[in-house]
């Protein structure tokens, strides 16, 4: 069987030494604060997570954009150089124009490398419910699964990649467009905190709202017992915006409801904290859509 590099992009948000471990190859995605523009690495090279939130905090207003053609293409052809197939799990199409991009590279790398394999899958999911995705992916590889089942893996599993988060402040989500301003102020005012999730064409929708951190916290790991399978045997990921201590409770709350076999705790990079700010928390697993 033909060795191949499993690929996905730093919206993934999962952690670097995870990134290693697993040997998945991470393409990173841009952000900009004023004229400075910086790439997310899983080991925050450029800009740490805790300074973006802290920049947020102090009123920076991050804008992001999508990695174009050429440089899915130069990131592509340094991987087809090695000699091996790769197969990419991308960034949705409900959030990003990103995964076009990168089958416009695709098309032409095909044709200069015609003797191996370059596939480009959308995940329909975002932050760190892509970021399971990749992570259950890289052990069915590790299992031995080729490509091809490995692709047909993805496509079949992608909608069980269950997320399920909470936002401290309705104004960032104001900004992108996903609640009006009139519910901005009043969720804010009432402490109002809205739960998220992804549907099946891996867009971003408001599931429901809990007033308090602490009833969302409840809710979101609510949702672990409710859709998630196989849990005994399941690695949880939980992700923070620069609230550690949201993670860590709903890591305690897991573990004493018995749900999940381990935990990795994660930084929510910036890609997808410029949408949502400081405090948000989320929590991803394998399941099944309640």
């Amino acid at each position: 069987m033909k060795d191949y590099i499993l690929v996905t992009d730093s919206t993934a948000d999962l952690p670097d030494s995870v990134v290693k471990e697993l040997d998945i190859e991470i393409i990173p995605f841009l952000f900009s604060i004023g004229t400075d523009t910086y790439f997310h690495y899983p080991d925050e090279r450029e800009m740490t997570c805790k300074d973006f939130y802290e920049k947020i905090r102090n009123g920076a207003m991050p804008v992001t954009s999508q990695v174009n053609p050429v440089l899915y293409s130069e990131a592509f052809e340094k991987l087809l150089d090695t000699g091996k197939d790769v197969l990419y799990i991308c960034f949705t199409t409900g959030l990003s124009s990103s995964y076009q991009s990168a089958l416009i590279a695709a098309e032409k790398l095909r044709k200069k490398y015609p003797g191996q394999k370059l596939s480009v899958l959308d995940s329909h999911c975002a932050s760190i419910g892509e970021g399971v995705l990749v992570y259950n992916a890289a052990l069915k590889k590790r299992e031995g699964l080729s490509m091809d089942e490995l692709e047909k893996w993805v496509m079949d599993n992608r909608h069980n990649a269950r997320h399920w988060f909470m936002v401290e402040d309705l104004f960032h989500l104001k900004r992108g467009g996903r609640v009006s301003t009139a519910e901005a102020v009043l969720g804010s005012a009432l402490k109002i905190k809205p739960i998220l999730s992804v549907d099946e064409e891996g867009k971003l929708v408001v599931r429901s709202k809990a007033r308090g951190s602490n009833k969302a916290l409840e809710y979101l790991t609510g949702k672990v017992e409710e859709e998630g399978v196989g849990l005994e045997n399941q690695t949880i990921i939980i992700g923070h915006a620069d609230s550690p201590e949201k993670a860590e409770k709903i890591k305690a709350m897991l573990q004493e409801k018995k749900l999940g076999k381990d935990y990795i705790i994660t930084n929510i990079g910036p890609i997808i904290g410029t949408h949502v700010g400081p405090g948000m928390a989320a929590v991803v697993f394998m399941g099944k859509a309640s």
